[in-house]
């Protein structure tokens, strides 16, 4: 069975095994589907035609995603989906939600944030003048339809039963006959949909259901436009009761107490995920940003009444408050409103949805979520904890392999020397006895040699746990040769030549607009500011959004910076005090549309061949480096080979796409590194190798992140159980912070009101602040 779609850049192909227990099952908050298939090609050139021999060329275009996976969720559950940048984690929960997959059932609620959301764009004129709180509402339960069924039968029936002229016996069945064929023609087009996506015994199947459809339609569409002459008396009064039964049932659902508990619920969200309660109640959807629209689509998923809810990478446009609201949340599950109620709005509250969590963050996936789905290999593997508890146990299973391992070869290397000298000694003395011993531990060694153990940690028995004369051999021992999958060294920087601050802010004030007379200034986004940056220190800012923290980076950093993004962005200087450099710094600055400029740079290109990292990295060398050069530095950053040098860009994912910035940055081998939200769209192996590549690194690190794991390891260095290398080193204390080896100074800064302030406790006491903040939220 085969699944496309076809109104998109890539097409998703699926196809599985299954099973009538599958396809019955009536809890909708369960997957089980065996035998998984997922590839995505990439869809032809605009004007091409597809020929009848293009099938296998297609086959060959496209990237498999999975190959005979396992996909099982149990209701209720919360599912963190791990794996590298560009395995397929966006495609597998789109074809989830797409229900492309065959076996989810049409009937069941699923509800998704994705990474790019249409909403802005694509949405329609109505959904942009709609208000954030009405678009939220709108997007979760569907009222303006709810409403335009009660109106449509509340006009049927007024007029059916109106005492004047205006009495209209047949309206409320017309009203009624057209509801129907309304709500049919809906069903018609999913309907439709699996009897193109599909194909063999399910195909014929769903295309008959369409066929017996189809004739519904056609009888629901005469209904409709029957003359009323034709119209028996007794369906007429029939039809008429069924109009009004229907028209009661619709409106218990549109009931005060339960549109105000769901409307309370919806303020409740936006104000967990950082609106305002007037911007929410005033501010109209098209005329919001990029990030506030992506918080409005994440407010209508966790407000929808799903089955099971896909989140993907819903972290990346909110700062540590709104994060640390939704990782509580979710955790609440049903009572994530603060209601301790068990009923709302008069209804029984539904139990919590099944969540499937995409996001690299790694303190909120463990918080958030209690079981692991793994995507590596083209294979889906399940683990029960959280993302540290599945690390320490991978690493405690490689330790106990490597052990083993070793003392199987120094048995086997000793049983090889005593069979070939029986050999020899009964080839000499014609012992028979001898050569025969010495042949019977050779098939020992070459069929039964392996594991002494089986799955569930049992002596291993041949005919118990390899059954069948044709399984001889037991499985090899396979000790993974590497912990960590990355690792990233920073290019070492060039010396200065003479001490003194790398950079410098000197009682800076800054703000937005212009002052005129007879008003009141604009408030200052910075106020008397001072910091110092020298070799080797590592400073952290942390601040909610629209604190001013980028606005601090853009005056820290000038113009004269080797940047990454921020293309668009024209130089801010200070309103007051001085921002002062070191005459030989060569300071790289990663800026938060990092990605969004390389695709800018993609979608501006003129050449006829595709922009590729490769490219693109060559062009800002102009010849300094060699393509070996390149190459070395595009491999160590995780795009090696034809990805770097093959792929357009606009086939890159946006982990790729940040890697493919920081060499942009790397390359000049610069003595200070000013990061701006640089782990957004990077996977958590490539964060884990960039964290421990910046704790060594002897340049200076200004970083602003709302991922607190990476923040403290970046910055305090903060070593992990498991993440291997490294020392646990003190923050620092004071205002001075404290000499630690080649790292220098250890500072967490919190920017708040315009005024930055040293936080001794570091990351780990702005959290706390947070939580109580949280806290507060939810009781509300």
């Amino acid at each position: 069975m085969t699944s496309m779609t076809s109104d998109s850049v890539s097409a998703i192909q699926v196809s599985c095994k299954q099973t009538r227990f599958q396809i019955e099952s009536p809890n909708y908050r369960e997957l089980d589907v065996e035998g998984l298939n997922i590839a995505v090609s990439a869809a032809p050139p605009p004007g091409t035609t597809l020929k009848a021999k293009g099938k296998a060329a297609s086959r060959n275009t496209s990237l498999e995603i999975l190959s005979d996976a396992t996909l099982r969720l149990k209701a209720g559950q919360r599912y963190a989906l791990i794996g590298r940048n560009g395995t397929g984690k966006s495609t597998l929960i789109r074809a989830i939600a797409e229900k492309l997959i065959p076996g989810i059932p049409e009937e069941a609620r699923i509800s998704i944030l994705q990474q790019t959301n249409d909403n802005g764009e694509g949405a329609d004129a109505k959904a942009n003048r709609r208000t954030v709180l009405e678009e939220v509402i709108e997007r979760a339960t569907a009222k303006d339809e709810l409403e335009q069924e009660i109106q449509t039968l509340s006009k049927g029936i007024d007029a059916s039963t109106a005492d004047d002229d205006t009495n209209d016996a047949y309206a409320a069945l017309r009203a009624l006959r057209k509801l129907r064929h309304d709500r049919l023609q809906k069903r018609l087009f999913v309907l439709d949909k699996n009897a193109r996506l599909r194909s063999g015994a399910r195909g014929m199947q769903a295309r008959k259901a369409l066929t017996a459809l189809e004739k519904t339609v056609a009888e629901a569409t005469a209904a409709w436009q029957q003359d009323d002459t034709e119209i028996a008396a007794d369906a007429l009064q029939a039809e008429t009761q069924e109009a009004a039964d229907l028209l009661a049932e619709l409106q218990i659902q549109t009931e005060p107490a339960r549109l105000a508990h769901i409307e309370a619920r919806a303020k409740s969200i936006l104000t967990g995920l950082g609106f305002s309660e007037a911007m929410a109640a005033t501010k109209a959807v098209g005329d919001l940003s990029g990030g506030w629209r992506m918080r409005t689509a994440l407010a209508a998923a966790l407000l929808s009444d799903a089955d099971i809810l896909l989140l993907d990478e819903p972290t990346n446009f909110l700062d540590m408050l709104g994060i640390v609201w939704l990782q509580k949340f979710l955790l609440a599950g049903s009572e994530g409103s603060g209601t301790d109620d068990s009923t709302a709005g008069g209804e029984p509250v539904r139990p919590p949805p099944t969540l499937v969590l995409v996001s690299h963050d790694r303190d909120f996936v463990s918080s958030a979520t209690d079981h692991l789905i793994l995507l590596q290999d083209k294979g889906l593997a399940y683990y029960t904890g959280d993302l540290p508890s599945y690390e320490a146990a991978q690493a405690e299973s490689r330790k106990h392999l490597h052990k083993i391992k070793d003392a199987q070869d120094r048995q086997r290397a000793h049983l090889q020397e005593t069979i070939q000298r029986n050999m020899r000694e009964g080839k000499k003395n014609n012992d028979d006895t001898r050569i025969r011993q010495a042949k019977m531990r050779q098939k020992k060694l070459d069929d039964r040699w392996g594991l002494e153990t089986n799955a569930k940690g049992h002596r291993f028995k041949l005919n118990r746990d390899m059954p069948g004369f044709h399984l001889t051999k037991r499985d090899a021992i396979e000790a993974p040769t590497e912990a960590r999958a990355m690792h990233i060294v920073l290019p070492e920087p060039p010396d200065l030549r003479f001490p003194g601050a790398l950079l410098s802010l000197e009682n800076v004030c800054f703000r937005y607009g212009v002052i005129k007379r007879n008003q009141e200034p604009p408030p200052w986004t910075l106020d008397m500011v001072n910091l110092n940056v020298h070799m080797g220190d590592r400073i952290g800012i942390v601040g909610l959004n629209g604190a001013g923290k980028s606005t601090l980076i853009r005056l820290l950093v000038g113009e004269d910076s080797i940047s990454a993004g921020a293309g668009g962005q024209a130089r801010i200087k200070p309103t007051k005090g001085t921002v002062t450099m070191h005459p030989r710094l060569r300071l790289a600055y990663y800026a938060q549309d990092a990605v969004d400029a390389i695709r800018a740079l993609d979608l501006n290109n003129q050449d006829e061949a595709p922009l590729t990292a490769l490219s693109l990295l060559t062009r800002d060398v102009a010849g300094q480096l060699t393509e070996g050069d390149l190459r070395a530095l595009l491999g160590e950053l995780g795009l090696p080979g034809r990805l770097a040098s093959d792929t357009p860009l606009r086939r890159l994912s946006g982990g790729q796409l940040v890697r493919c910035a920081l060499a942009r940055l790397l390359w000049q081998r610069p003595q200070c590194l000013v990061l701006d939200e640089v782990t957004t769209h990077l996977d958590y192996e490539t964060s884990t190798a960039l964290r421990q590549a910046l704790r060594t690194w002897p340049g200076a690190v200004v970083l602003v992140s709302h991922d607190r794991w990476f923040m403290r390891g970046a910055i305090e260095a903060e070593v992990d159980d498991v993440a291997g290398s490294g020392s646990d080193d003190d923050s620092s204390d004071g205002d001075e912070g404290v000499e630690d080896g080649p790292s220098g100074r250890k500072l967490v800064y919190r920017l708040r009101a315009g005024k930055l302030t040293l936080l001794d406790g570091g990351v780990q006491q702005f959290e706390d602040l947070l939580e109580k903040r949280v806290k507060k939220l939810l009781a509300s």
